[in-house]
């Protein structure tokens, strides 16, 4: 057991070390986005497409008005990419945020305020993967999504919220009504059993 802990530790830094290479990447191009990069932003629209397009689709329960959402989300990326604040959170975090608020105000276009209600209940009952990047890290991408999977959700909500919103784990408690001490807890928790998963894995 002993020996199984530090070996689940010693995995840690390989799952930090994935999630922010492709932060770190996904930032890069927003920057050259900026500069009027039209190249960049096609690359940006490859690695974080998929996961904008299935926030979008889950609010919205239809792909081709996800994909309208969709191209709006770049389009804006394109017009205002000066607005981003790595402060805030991510470069995928701040694209996920731009599709998923195109989605709820298609949402609420429709004149039903249920109906945004249970698109974000939706939202919040399945997890989005991960957007890592996966020529360089395919393996560990499949390895990582699946520990996710195993979490119990209330821990698996706490890394979405912190990753994909660039929350901190104050914002978080107040976000879910959960005290800090918890939101703590389920932090150190999910990292610990991700340790765990990917260390099973990679035996």
């Amino acid at each position: 057991m002993v020996g199984l802990a530090r070996t689940s530790l010693a995995m840690l830094p390989l799952l930090l070390a994935v999630l922010a290479r492709a932060a770190a990447a996904d930032e890069a191009l927003l920057r050259r986005v900026m500069a009027g990069d039209a190249r960049a932003l096609r690359q940006l629209y490859d690695r974080c497409a998929p996961v904008a397009l299935a926030v979008a689709q889950r609010i919205l329960r239809s792909r081709e008005e996800a994909e309208d959402v969709l191209q709006e989300t770049f389009l804006e990326a394109w017009r205002s990419a000066e607005r981003f604040d790595a402060r805030r959170g991510t470069a995928a975090a701040w694209l996920i945020a731009i599709a998923r608020s195109r989605a709820l105000d298609r949402i609420r276009a429709r004149g039903s305020s249920e109906r945004a209600a249970q698109a974000l209940a939706r939202e919040d009952a399945t997890p989005v993967p991960l957007p890592i990047e996966p020529a360089e890290a395919r393996q560990d991408r499949e390895r990582i999504q699946a520990a996710l999977a195993s979490l119990p959700p209330e821990q698996r909500t706490v890394l979405e919220l912190a990753y994909f919103e660039g929350l901190t784990q104050s914002e978080i408690a107040a976000r879910t009504g959960d005290a800090l001490g918890t939101i703590k807890t389920r932090c150190r928790l999910a990292l610990q059993k991700l340790a765990g998963a990917l260390a099973e894995g990679g035996r």
